[in-house]
């Protein structure tokens, strides 16, 4: 099975400057990217991912739910979050759904558990069988209980790496508005090709957060995120790159590598 998972970030499927704000026409042309690849490569299965962008993390921000969930005021936030991740997410399903593609949507929130703002468990049998009967399943950014914090959030990037570990994709794509990772961020005039183990280290000072509002922690630490991962799966491949780019998503899930390439 040649899997590959793909991340819609939440800055390229809503408006992040804006609180609950989805960027629709985008979406749709996004859903119908990842329908032309798969009519391209049948024998591509993909895991969809997509973050919260202005829903989830503005009602995150104001109470710290990613550090922690204790007083009756936070969990009717961790709620709140809950219902905003959700929103979004019926979004997600009813783009991909119109472009004609076989989607099941897993809330995190019902089947994971965290420890500290991990992932602990998650039983991967039914994403397993959806994958294997031609289904698309669909996860997201979400929050979860978690037996040390109370609750939490976690990114889809969390997520990914968990089930990278038991699934083994040969690649993971991180799509959102930045071409890649720039080497000079916020300037922007320097786009790294790639990134290696051996190579991050100099390359961190130049590496921004996000724009807007983002509880998950940006750009820095997505790449670093991601780097550990490649040390414990050699020979996964995580590209990071431009959704708003025509034709990118396409490109990238047929093998193309329109961004940064991080690999070993």
């Amino acid at each position: 099975m040649r899997l590959i998972f793909l991340k819609l970030g939440g800055s390229l499927i809503t408006d992040k400057a804006r609180p609950y704000t989805v960027r629709s026409e985008k979406l749709d042309t996004l859903a119908a990217e990842i329908a032309a690849g798969v009519k391209e490569n049948p024998d591509l299965h993909i895991i969809l991912g997509h973050g919260s962008g202005s829903f989830g993390h503005a009602a995150a921000s104001q109470h710290a739910t990613r550090l922690g969930v204790t007083s009756p005021e936070a969990w009717r936030a961790f709620a709140e979050v809950w219902y905003q991740a959700s929103a979004l997410n019926r979004f997600v399903v009813e783009a991909l759904r119109q472009a004609n593609l076989p989607i099941v949507a897993f809330s995190p929130a019902a089947s994971v558990t965290a420890h500290d703002g991990k992932v602990l468990s998650w039983d991967s049998y039914p994403i397993r069988a959806a994958l294997s009967n031609g289904l698309l399943p669909l996860i997201q950014g979400d929050v979860a209980f978690d037996d040390f914090r109370g609750g939490t959030i976690l990114s889809t990037e969390d997520l990914f790496a968990h089930l990278a570990y038991q699934l083994h994709p040969q690649r993971i794509l991180l799509a959102g508005q930045e071409s890649g990772v720039w080497a000079d961020f916020p300037s922007r005039e320097y786009l790294l090709g790639q990134i290696t183990p051996d190579t991050i280290t100099q390359l961190l000072p130049g590496m921004g957060a996000a724009a807007g509002i983002d509880v998950t922690g940006g750009m820095r630490s997505k790449v670093i995120e991601m780097l550990a991962l490649l040390e414990k799966i050699p020979k996964l491949e995580i590209l990071i790159f431009s959704g708003e780019q025509p034709g990118n998503i396409r490109r990238a899930l047929l093998g193309e590598n329109p961004g940064t390439l991080l690999h070993r």
